[in-house]
């Protein structure tokens, strides 16, 4: 590919457009910034452009300090996402050697062997929400844990690693729809939660979606060997049945996934980007990395289906007169408990804001833009 070619490339220019409006005084150690500099951390990979990983460098820089220590990180939250910014740092770790990084690394690791669990052995979304395991979880701690295990670790780590998308898979999955709940409380306590089940009460689209790439993250992480087999078998089966939910809920016109997965035609309800960035991912990826699909689905349905959707998505975007990108439709945040007391209501999910550019959507974005690329360089 020349240059030229290469600088038109959507992803390649989505991250040079957060690398125009981002700068390093915003940097912060928080999951969503983690997600859009290894991001464009990727794209300077692929397709050797040294200006954009050595930006990612000078931009965690300002919180990996000479000792190692993460500034502004605090241990004693116990909260997952404060791991996902730490998965850059084993790439930042093996290009320069220097130890700082290697540190940072372990003090993330050290809150994961400390961090609390349920009685089932999942870990807690945060400190402050005891006993709960929510979807994001997975994806925060999910990928960083299982290439931990695989470069510093051992087989222990990797049982652990799909043991929490098991435990929190078997709790939040709708039988009917194949879909997967935002949340399980194990406790039952929380107001959001069944009184039987421990579930919240809907499918929201993003937590559903984090899920999706968390799965396929892990398994570039378990080895392909006889003595890993049965514990990639494993996730694949979590990944195989995550294909038809997936597929089943996409919008047919615009190719893009609702807000609330299950409630496309309801007042309020909107096509929402980052989960539809998300999705496109996964469901190139799978193809990507020929895992087997489920009885009755055919690969080109799902490059179709994956194709669409990321057609879906370059049309939200838009152009500034810089000529930068800039992604729409992406909901500003969702939670569950807090204060205020988030109900997990479908009120609740369609009136949080909506916004142009969050890493939230940017991130995920880049994701879906190089499996696009990816499939396109083999599909011409």
């Amino acid at each position: 590919m020349t240059d030229d070619a290469t600088q038109d490339l959507i992803s390649v220019k989505m991250a040079r457009s957060v690398m125009h409006r981002y700068k390093p005084e915003q940097m912060l150690w928080h999951y969503e910034h983690g997600l859009v500099l290894q991001g464009i951390y990727t794209v300077g990979k692929k397709y050797n452009l040294p200006e954009l990983t050595v930006w990612v460098k000078n931009m965690y820089d300002t919180k990996i300090q000479a000792d190692g220590s993460i500034s502004t990180y605090k241990k004693d939250e116990f909260n997952l996402d404060q791991i996902n910014p730490g998965k850059v740092l084993f790439d930042l770790y093996a290009e320069t050697g220097e130890e700082r990084y290697r540190t940072a690394i372990e003090t993330l690791q050290n809150q994961l062997r400390k961090h609390p669990r349920t009685n089932g052995g999942g870990f807690w979304h945060k400190k402050i929400y005891p006993w709960q395991m929510w979807l994001d979880g997975l994806y925060m701690q999910g990928p960083f844990y299982a290439r931990y295990a695989a470069q510093f670790g051992n087989t222990g780590d990797f049982e652990d690693v799909v043991h929490q998308f098991e435990l929190v898979f078997s709790h939040t999955r709708d039988a009917d729809t194949g879909l997967l709940y935002h949340a399980w409380d194990e406790s039952c306590s929380q107001l959001w939660a069944d009184s039987d089940t421990g579930c919240s009460p809907h499918f929201w689209g993003r937590a559903m979606g984090w899920f999706c790439m968390a799965v396929l993250d892990v398994l570039d992480w378990i080895p392909s060997s006889d003595d890993y087999q049965i514990l990639r078998d494993r996730m694949i089966a979590i990944a195989q049945k995550l294909v038809e939910p997936v597929l089943s809920f996409q919008d047919t016109e615009s190719g893009l996934w609702y807000q609330v997965l299950d409630m496309g035609m309801r007042k309020k309800n909107y096509q929402e980007t980052s989960a539809s960035a998300m999705f496109v991912y996964f469901l190139y990826k799978f193809c990507r990395n020929s895992l087997p699909l489920p009885l009755g689905v055919e690969q080109d349905t799902v490059l179709a289906a994956a194709d669409k959707g990321f057609k879906g998505l370059c049309a939200r975007l838009s152009s500034d007169k810089d000529h930068n990108l800039h992604l729409s439709g992406i909901c500003s945040v969702a939670g569950l408990g807090g204060n205020p007391y988030r109900d997990g209501s479908y009120d609740y999910y369609v009136k949080e804001p909506v916004v142009d550019d969050d890493f939230k959507g940017v991130g995920p974005f880049i994701y879906a833009a190089l499996e696009a690329e990816a499939y396109q360089a083999t599909h011409r």
